[in-house]
């Protein structure tokens, strides 16, 4: 029984850590960093209220996922190599569940940016050595027309 159990972790981990090359620049609206992204990106308050709403339907659909990867621990069988990676794969597509609203979110909140916002998330992409998001920036129109 240890070595399944050892053999599950170790798959787990491998899993997880696939595929680092290349990854989504994301703003990890979901994450403790809400006051950075804010300022950072020095959001108005409209997308201020819309990060915050992300953020929060975010949680409730990641808490779901978490939930089901709870059940699925709890439940699959683990008592063969076999089943065992029927479990990996299983558990790989619900973290990919996870990446994928994380993304989606970041979408949304990347798709009322600015063009000057726009412009400094491609900069720090390019500085961390990620993939940014494509997005066609928003075009406000200012509330005051010149004379």
């Amino acid at each position: 029984m240890g070595y399944s159990k050892f053999f599950c972790a170790t798959m787990l981990f491998l899993i997880s850590f696939m595929e680092v090359a290349g990854q989504d620049c994301t703003l990890g609206i979901g994450g403790k960093n809400s006051e950075t992204i804010v300022s950072i990106f020095q959001l108005k308050a409209s997308q201020k209220a819309l990060m915050d709403t992300l953020r929060d339907q975010l949680a409730i659909e990641e808490k779901k996922v978490e939930d089901e990867i709870q059940k699925l621990f709890r439940e699959h069988p683990q008592s063969s190599e076999e089943d065992l990676m029927k479990l990996a794969v299983k558990y790989k597509a619900l973290q990919q569940q996870v990446v994928d609203l994380a993304r989606e979110t970041d979408i949304k909140l990347l798709s009322v940016f600015n063009e000057r916002q726009y412009q400094r998330y491609l900069l720090l992409c390019k500085e961390a050595i990620r993939e940014p998001i494509s997005i066609v920036p928003m075009v406000y129109k200012d509330s005051i027309a010149p004379k």
